[in-house]
């Protein structure tokens, strides 16, 4: 697993320029090798001696670490086939076919519409290709190869499948990543060189790096934001949480166990897609991403490299708190430009925000302190600058995101902080902790005592 990481990570961009199912964002090769990575580490350092052990680590490591539509499915088709080779020692040719055809059936069950012409189709290929070669009487390592080739003709024929891998000229990407996954794999159960292996099919009407050409990004980027994250608690019901996101958009996955769901979904409310999933457990690794921004930077990729010098100065930037690297990576995927550390129980100070402030190359600046016991020090670092400040009094993390969705760098300052004030107050968050005293000494004996009598 690790050659077919390895082999799919030396030609992750020719991947990526496949890609234009289900949105042209340019990340799926990218995506599937960063899931493999996890994946890979996950087995390496866990302390599992037989192949079900190993297998299961896989499968952890791909459902923690899966990226984007095409990792989530990934993470099933090695879930699937972990549990098919639960407890075992070692495999015989029939338990990797078991074993390839669970995951084909898990990862199918997976997507709530599954799209045929896409790594769905491709790992089917593939597992229907290495039974038939067991039934031809092939040794593993032929059927191996048997089962690649097949693979490989039904990658060819997806734009047929699919009329948008048509248009663009190209083969779905996440049926490329898989065979070079495979292909990997394939080729160090051979004793053969991985890296550097393997070419990108593209058609004779490609536009540049393989990107397509007549591509309509308003029509095809319906729902602008990518999310993802991983919610942790106890009982969880999958199809309960997939019922309820699935009227807030498209590509709804969630998979996962009773104790670890793995979430993506393209939408239009994030925030609410984080306020239901926030209600079933503690989220982690959060990541929204701008799906027309990365299609505009994967196309802004193409041809001459950009200048090298300092990004020329914006009109309005963003300056918001947080704690956690995951809480910054969402802020910063929906446009703020710096991200000062602190939170209720660090609170940065008026320096530390002026310096955020002075970092942006912009003449005006939006400040969300995200936290109440912040909100003075940004109204003190607005008098501290040359330079126009508006402070939207967001008072936790939640009104914070949501007065980044309702950010437009276009708009005038004064616009902008009315509108995302507007959206922060339509929040209410409410929080649980642990008081450091307790004001009244007597209230917990009082309320031992009142337990006791309606006991």
């Amino acid at each position: 697993m690790a050659a077919g990481c390895g082999h799919l990570g030396a030609h992750k961009e020719e991947v990526n320029a496949l890609n234009v199912f289900p949105v042209p964002d340019g990340d799926t090769g990218t995506n599937m090798w960063l899931t493999m990575q996890a994946a890979v580490k996950e087995m390496e350092k866990s302390q599992g001696q037989s192949v079900g052990e190993l297998a299961a680590a896989l499968s952890m490591g791909a459902l923690m670490g899966a990226r984007g539509n095409s990792g989530v499915i990934l993470s099933q088709l090695l879930r699937g086939f972990s549990h098919v080779v639960e407890g075992k020692d070692y495999l015989t040719a029939n338990d990797l076919a078991r074993g390839f055809q669970g995951g084909v059936d898990v990862a199918y069950k997976a997507v709530m519409k599954p799209v045929e012409g896409t790594i769905l189709t491709v790992a089917k290929a593939f597992a229907r290709g290495y039974q038939g070669g067991l039934n031809q009487g092939m040794r593993i390592s032929e059927a191996l190869g048997f089962a690649l080739s097949q693979a490989e003709k039904t990658l060819e024929q997806t734009p047929r499948m699919l009329p948008v891998l048509a248009q663009a000229g190209v083969v779905d990407a996440g049926g490329k990543g898989l065979i070079l996954i495979l292909e990997g794999v394939y080729r160090s159960l051979l004793g053969l060189e991985v890296a550097g292996y393997g070419d990108t099919i593209l058609r004779e009407n490609r536009g540049q790096a393989g990107l397509p050409t007549r591509f309509d990004l308003q029509e095809e980027i319906t729902f602008l934001y990518c999310t993802e994250l991983v919610v942790q608690g106890e009982h969880l019901s999958l199809n309960e949480i997939r019922q309820r996101l699935e009227p807030l958009g498209d590509c709804v996955l969630v998979v996962g166990t009773a104790q670890v769901a793995k979430i993506h979904i393209h939408t239009n409310e994030p925030g609410e897609v984080l306020n239901i999933t926030g209600s079933y457990g503690s989220m982690h690794h959060l990541k929204i991403d701008n799906m027309r921004d990365q299609h505009q930077e994967t196309l802004n990729g193409v041809g001459e490299p950009p200048d090298a010098g300092p990004f020329p100065p914006k009109d309005t930037g963003v300056v918001a708190v947080a704690a956690g690297e995951g809480l910054v990576r969402v802020l910063k995927s929906l446009g703020a430009d710096e991200v000062v550390s602190g939170g209720q129980t660090m609170n940065p100070s008026t320096e530390d925000l002026v310096a955020g402030i002075n970092r942006i190359k912009a003449a005006r600046v939006i400040v969300l302190p995200n936290n109440k016991n912040i909100i003075l020090a940004a109204e003190q670092a607005k008098g501290l600058v040359n330079k126009e400040v508006a402070v939207v009094p967001t008072r936790s993390f939640p009104q914070g995101l949501a007065a980044m969705l309702a950010y437009d760098p276009e708009l005038p300052l004064e616009d902008n902080r009315e509108g995302m004030t507007t959206a922060a107050r339509r929040v209410r968050t409410g929080e649980v902790t642990f008081a450091v005293r307790l004001l009244s000494p007597g209230i917990f004996e009082k309320w031992k005592e009142t337990k006791q009598t309606h006991e």
